[in-house]
């Protein structure tokens, strides 16, 4: 069998059916698609794999101040606001109530120590100091009886002691002639052995009288001291009485000025309400309220300094009333030295409390951000200024300018010091421009 034979085609080349020509293309495009991806898949993970608090907020950078960490003197003081009081103040309160009868000074008067303030009137005082007076005197009287009594009583006992005397002196006598008389046979047995009866009668009467006496005297003498001793009780009730009702004459029990007396004729007091204080017109001192922050750092004889005027004054904590209220405790400071001639009472005062002496430390400026963390916690500022990062701190002591940093800071590096109101829950804050 003869095989066909197909001839090639006129002028085509060998092997063009079988081969094409392929266009190479560049891999960036490809490449950058895989690097997006990449990218995206990255973001998701890091979105969802960080923690819940790692949350951050866009601020701009004008909204907000920052301060820089730096080394120097730290003062240890505090600033504190008082106010000037009396050194010494008298409360003056009625003792027994009353009614007001005549007001002789007015209020804001200069007075002197036992001078008569106001005149009060008690019909219940009054008629208890009679009552009191009839009491001592009945008591008194009874008193004066029972001495009475008790003499008779003495001078009966010894008019019969007198005549058992007698009976035993005469029948001891008669017993003895009886007994001559009976030798010689003129008496007979019989009548001397009634008079020997008669004789140890008297003897025994004799006896128990004295016993009697002594008994009497005993029991009359404790009366005696049970009835005097009532007698001075009442005279001491007497006085108390005589005293409530002297009270109702209101005097100064101190000099100085007068205030808070706001009485009125005919007004009505009860015990114990106040009428008036009398203040120390010529020394002064400052009571402050202080962060309770300080408690454990303030103690007694601190000095401070009281500008006033251009010149500086020397004040020293006297008392530290430890209560807390409202955040704060309240200190007592007294001048050394003399006082402002211009200080008046209700004078507010800016005083500086020195605690400490000046130390080297690391400082940052005290700003509002501390009232917002509580010295927790800080945002530092990145070098570049395009973001600033929450960071835990450990802060000491604070004055008004400055705060110690005792760990978390270091020298050179910037925190925002503006508040934090609105940032509290972030973690990062992002700094625009």
């Amino acid at each position: 069998m003869a095989e066909a034979r197909t001839e090639p085609t006129s002028g085509a080349a060998s092997g063009q059916a079988m081969d094409r020509i392929i266009v190479r293309r560049s891999p960036w495009p490809r490449r950058a698609v895989i690097a997006g991806g990449v990218a995206a898949l990255a973001t998701i993970g890091y979105l969802a794999l960080r923690p819940a608090s790692q949350r951050s907020l866009a601020v701009a950078g004008a909204h907000i101040t920052t301060g820089k960490v730096s080394r120097g003197q730290f003062d240890d003081i505090i600033q504190v606001r008082g106010r000037v009081t009396p050194l010494r103040t008298t409360f003056l309160d009625t003792a027994s109530g009353g009614q007001v009868e005549a007001i002789l000074v007015e209020d804001g008067a200069r007075v002197e120590r036992g001078q008569l303030l106001v005149e009060l009137s008690n019909t219940g005082l009054q008629l208890d100091l009679i009552s009191r007076e009839a009491q001592i005197t009945e008591q008194l009287n009874n008193l004066r009886g029972l001495e009475l009594a008790q003499a008779q009583t003495r001078l009966t006992h010894e008019r019969e002691m007198v005549e058992v005397r007698y009976q035993i002196k005469r029948l001891t006598r008669q017993i003895e002639t009886s007994k001559q008389l009976l030798e010689g046979g003129a008496s007979s047995r019989a009548e001397v052995d009634d008079m020997v009866d008669e004789l140890e009668y008297y003897q025994q009467r004799l006896k128990v009288q004295t016993q009697t006496r002594a008994e009497a005297d005993r029991l009359q003498q404790a009366q005696l001291v049970q009835l005097r001793a009532a007698a001075q009780q009442l005279e001491k009730n007497l006085d108390i009485a005589r005293k409530n009702l002297e009270s109702l004459k209101v005097k100064a029990p101190s000099a100085g000025t007068l205030s808070a007396f706001t009485l009125e004729v005919g007004q009505s007091l009860a015990p114990g309400d106040r009428i008036a204080q009398i203040d120390d017109p010529d020394h002064f001192k400052v009571v402050a309220d202080i962060d309770e922050f300080y408690l454990s750092r303030v103690d007694l004889k601190q000095r401070a300094d009281y500008p006033l005027e251009g010149t500086t004054y020397q004040l020293e904590v006297a008392k530290i009333r430890p209560q807390v209220q409202n955040g704060q405790f309240q200190i007592e400071l007294v001048f050394k030295g003399d006082a402002p001639a211009a200080v008046r009472r209700g004078q507010t005062a800016q005083i500086r409390l020195q605690l400490g002496q000046p130390t080297e430390a690391v400082l940052i400026p005290n700003a509002a951000f501390y009232n917002d963390t509580g010295g927790a916690w800080v945002f530092v500022v990145s070098s570049d200024h395009r973001y600033a990062v929450r960071r835990t701190v450990r802060l000491g002591r604070r004055n008004p300018q400055q705060i110690e940093v005792l760990d978390g800071l270091s020298v050179g590096e910037e925190i925002v010091t503006s508040p934090y109101t609105n940032y509290l829950d972030m973690d990062r804050l992002e700094l625009t421009k």
